[in-house]
């Protein structure tokens, strides 16, 4: 009786790509995140410089639209945060090359995109549309909710901050809450996880999704300490950009390390 005769395998045929797997990590992960983005920051202090500087001039910005038409601060704001993690990604090359023992340069952080336009350019679009979206909530808000007229810029502080503007200032806050949320959890390990594999931008996404859903406590504290150390970069004449900016850059990069593996 003759017996089936097993196919070899195809030489030519190409493996399947390796699959993200979330790890779970622990609620004080992040500070060792930081701790590693500061031996990142010192060990490339030029590549730090270049990047601190463009973080300050978008800080600069951002505060010239604050105290001038405050009502189109939020939509700058989106604008940061589609620009910043996308400006980070040269830091993520300078942590990703010093992990592999390679010699980091700003050369190649600078063009560390081109070899993943497709992925990336689709990311984009979400976060663009996440973007408009923002701004267009924002003008909303300050047109239904803001009671005392449009603040000048003497006194822009005292007119937000107004008694009278309590629900403005309320609904302000849960707007902007909701859609910064949005684009931390759809950007937090994404950009990394592009860099690193050339993943496609939907599998980076719904993998960064599930990161903060399966470590909620961690990447909750790791929201809340760069939501503090950036506003305390903020003061004064955002000065502390320069470092703080840069340091995330590269704290971002070890927490996708940490919190993401490959499957063989």
């Amino acid at each position: 009786m003759d017996h089936p005769v097993a196919e070899s395998p195809d030489p030519a045929a190409k493996p399947a790509p390796a699959k993200p797997q979330v790890r779970r990590i622990t609620p004080g992960a992040p500070l060792r995140w930081l701790a590693r983005g500061a031996r990142d920051l010192v060990a490339t202090p030029g590549i730090a410089a270049f990047y601190g500087i463009a973080f300050w001039a978008m800080a600069a910005a951002l505060g010239a639209v604050f105290r001038n038409k405050p009502e189109y601060t939020m939509t700058l704001v989106s604008g940061c945060l589609l620009v910043g993690p996308f400006l980070a990604m040269g830091l993520y090359e300078a942590s990703r090359r010093r992990e592999q023992g390679i010699a980091a340069s700003l050369s190649e952080s600078l063009t560390c995109w081109d070899r993943h336009l497709g992925s990336m350019g689709l990311l984009v679009l979400v976060l663009t549309v996440l973007e408009l979206l923002w701004g267009r909530a924002s003008l909303v808000v300050f047109a239904v909710f803001f009671d005392t007229g449009m603040p000048s810029t003497a006194s822009v502080l005292d007119a937000v901050f107004n008694p009278r503007n309590w629900q403005f200032l309320a609904v302000y806050v849960l707007v902007g809450g909701v859609f910064a949320g949005l684009v931390f959890c759809t950007t937090v390990v994404a950009i990394p996880m592009i860099l690193d594999r050339d993943t496609d931008a939907v599998t980076a996404a719904l993998t960064s999704f599930r990161v903060v859903l399966e470590n909620t406590p961690a990447m909750l504290f790791w929201g809340a300490l760069v939501v503090a150390l950036t506003l305390l970069a903020l003061w004064p004449w955002a000065l502390g950009v320069l470092a703080v900016g840069p340091w995330l850059g590269h704290a971002t990069w070890h927490a996708y390390r940490d919190a993401v593996g490959w499957d063989a």
